[in-house]
């Protein structure tokens, strides 16, 4: 789920270049409290990251976003570990925007997507607040007289080991934040770590569970006004009439504002705006060519790209076409993946108070700096004048990342109407108006040598690419790595290997999606595995096994144990019980999943899911296994139900009645191994939701012979939505 800047104006570019031209800085002074969606903290500031209040309350700074993941808590475990500071006394704030921007990018960046939010952060972050000990050190030793070798720093205080007195961090950070930082500083062993990797309560539950925390969505503003939009139901085309008239009397009504592909209509409360846009009549000028398109036209393009030409090759080890052509045993199949929406419970919306000289803006956004820049591009004013006012998100999933249509939309609008507006969008405009996660087909063929495993396999996937609108230089000689994530440096030992790509793009806006095409790609693999398992004769996970014996693939070895071992797949199920398994290695971690079903009626009954993560390193355990859990519900309810589909150019799904989501009283038990192994630090947020549709998949064959090569399973009345 990358987080990507958009598009961006030259002027709004060279601002953001210039910004992003700094380095990591610690300790700069900034006059005057903080601007975040937390009370700022009133202590001096000791490094960028870390604020000691007088009574030794410690406020450390994140610059990522908090949706529910667990980043906000592990973060701070890792400054607050080499802070060496008392965890009871630390609290959390956002790090503003404007003053990253200002201070040349001092936090770093902003954007929280890719399960990077703290493997590309970590260096940074425990150097911080190891930095900051330091600094406290050393001014401990300045007020004693001694050398700062003498001292040391443990839980909040400053000791003089030779005679014992000590001073409370509350006391010296006056100090402290007189002084110059270090220019290198030693962090600790993981092995030992005292609040980094162990259980610590969660900073942000207590205010959750107290309803405290204002979402994007609650923001208040004087003089505010609201505002509902409708965008043209096919995708490319604009508003081209709008009889304003027939809505001027309608009650609350201030204002029609024209965005180009939408309408918007501005009243004293959303009911009434809501109610106004969906009685304004618009005329759209739609192209012909899209409002054509359907899923049924969709699927014959992609197909025609598994059989196409002279498409680029990402992989070629050996050569695995002249081995086909000789095996007296071919497996074959192709697997196809439908568009998928995020469907985050929080819509799409912005806040935004829009003057002459300034901007801010309260959206819930995966990535700060991305929504500043869409703020400055759309209101003409210079993004050293916006202000991001960032809060927890209703849910992210790589929506809120590198797009910002919601932004541009409430700038402009606010802009329109001279006061501050609160745009958001309907739940029907948020689903059939988003930036899905991309459809795909693949057609792959192996040839299986005398002891049962492949000597050659050729794997072929076709489909829309994100890149090619948000990143085109990415792609090199017609070949996307991000669509073929986990395949072309995948870890099977196979001789001869083959892996191609034929881009297919359609109209339908695409985008990034939590594990976005690792999804789709672990049920083509791990499917065919199976399969290619079975037509050998032998257990699908021995056989994975069998494949995995080589130094590449220790880490895939190691949790598809784990996971097997937990789900005591060596013993029978049972009666009535079936499992499927699966390994896939996806942002920068290892994960293997089992998936326990039963079958009710010829309907799946979801029992159990096992899934084992090595992540390198751990932070915030508790953090990571909540993670599993969250993308363990993710995953099911895609495999289960999620589908886009089009007709006439436009999405035909609306709202959560035909895009359902799975259901407490559908969830099985889920168990989370931790099994890292040290020496890297990988993802969390998204490496356990690959395993998972195809552990379940195969679970399907083995309780009914069917072989599933396409999703969801409602397609197959093997589940009611």
């Amino acid at each position: 789920m990358n987080a990507i800047m958009p598009k961006l104006s030259r002027r709004v570019f060279v601002v953001t270049a210039a910004a992003a031209g700094g380095g990591f800085a610690l300790g700069f002074h900034v006059p005057g409290a903080l601007r975040t969606a937390h009370a700022s903290a009133k202590g001096p500031e000791v490094t960028a990251w870390v604020v000691i209040e007088p009574d030794d309350t410690v406020t450390i700074r994140v610059a990522r976003s908090e949706m529910g993941q667990g980043t906000l808590t592990g973060l701070c475990q890792l400054v607050a570990e080499e802070l060496e500071c008392d965890w009871s006394k630390v609290k959390a704030e956002f790090a503003s925007t404007n003053e990253n921007i200002k201070r040349k990018r001092v936090w770093g960046t902003m954007a929280t997507g890719g399960s990077r939010g703290i493997r590309d952060s970590q260096t940074y972050v425990r150097q911080a607040g190891a930095a900051a000990r330091e600094m406290l050190v050393a001014a401990a030793a300045a007020r004693w007289k001694v050398a700062a070798s003498e001292c040391e720093a443990q839980k909040s205080l400053v000791m003089h080991k030779p005679s014992g007195p000590t001073l409370r961090y509350g006391e010296l950070a006056g100090d402290a934040a007189k002084l110059e930082p270090p220019k290198s500083v030693k962090l600790k062993d993981p092995k030992d770590w005292k609040v980094a990797g162990k259980a610590v309560p969660r900073l942000d539950i207590p205010d959750k569970v107290m309803g405290r925390p204002v979402f994007a969505i609650d923001t208040r503003l004087p003089n505010m006004a609201y505002a509902a939009v409708k965008h043209c139901p096919v995708f490319g085309g604009k508003a081209g009439s709008v009889d304003e008239a027939a809505i001027k009397d309608m009650k609350g009504v201030l204002k029609v504002v024209h965005l180009g592909n939408a309408v918007a209509v501005v009243a004293d409360s959303y009911w009434r705006a809501k109610q106004a846009v969906e009685k304004l009549p618009v005329t759209w000028a739609e192209t012909e060519k899209n409002a054509k398109v359907s899923s049924a036209s969709i699927r014959e393009f992609l197909k025609s790209g598994l059989g196409a030409e002279n498409i680029p090759l990402a992989r070629n080890d050996g050569d695995a076409k002249a081995e086909l052509a000789k095996a007296a045993k071919i497996i074959e199949a192709e697997y196809e993946a439908p568009f998928q929406n995020h469907a985050p419970m929080e819509p799409q919306n912005c806040t935004a108070s829009v003057t002459a000289d300034r901007v801010d803006i309260w959206v819930p956004t995966q990535n700060s700096e991305a929504s500043a820049a869409a703020a400055a591009s759309a209101s003409g004013i210079p993004l050293d004048k916006i202000e991001v006012h960032k809060t927890m998100l209703g849910g992210g999933f790589g929506r809120r990342g590198a797009f910002q249509e919601p932004v541009r939309e409430a700038v402009l609008i606010a802009k329109a109407a001279g006061r501050p507006v609160q745009l958001i969008w309907s739940r029907e405009e948020d689903m059939q108006h988003g930036r899905y996660r991309p459809v795909s087909m693949s057609r792959q063929r192996a040839a299986l040598a005398a002891d049962g495993l492949p000597v050659a396999w050729t794997f072929r996937l076709s489909g829309h690419s994100i890149m090619a609108s948000v990143r085109p230089d990415s792609i090199k000689n017609g070949v996307d790595l991000h669509f073929l994530a986990g395949l072309y440096d995948g870890t099977y030992a196979v001789p001869n290997f083959e892996l191609s790509y034929a881009m297919r793009n359609t109209h339908v806006p695409v985008g990034f999606w939590r594990a976005v095409n690792s999804n789709q790609n672990a049920f083509y693999r791990e499917c065919f595995v199976d399969e290619l398992a079975h037509a050998a004769g032998q257990d699908p996970y021995q056989y994975r096994r069998k494949m995995l014996q080589h130094e590449k693939g220790r880490r895939d070895l190691a949790v598809l144990d784990a996971a097997a071992k937990k789900a005591e797949w060596e013993k029978p199920p049972a009666a009535g019980v079936h499992r499927g398994i699966a390994v896939y290695a996806s942002y920068g971690s290892y994960a293997a999943g089992v998936v326990e079903i039963a079958m009710d009626g010829g309907e799946v009954k979801l029992r159990r899911v096992v899934i084992a993560l090595d992540s390198g390193h751990v932070a915030s355990p508790d953090g990571v296994v909540a993670q599993i859990e969250g993308s363990v519900v993710w995953a099911l309810s895609a495999t289960l139900f999620g589908e886009i589909t089009i007709r006439d150019g436009r999405v035909e799904q609306s709202n959560f009645h035909d895009y359902p989501m799975l259901r407490l009283d559908r969830m099985p038990v889920v168990e989370a191994v931790l099994v890292p192994s040290g020496g890297f630090w990988g993802g969390a947020g998204e490496p356990a939701v690959p395993p998972v549709a195809p552990a379940l998949v195969n679970a399907v064959f083995a309780a009914t012979g069917r072989r599933i090569r396409s999703l969801p399973l409602t397609r197959h009345g093997l589940v009611k939505a």
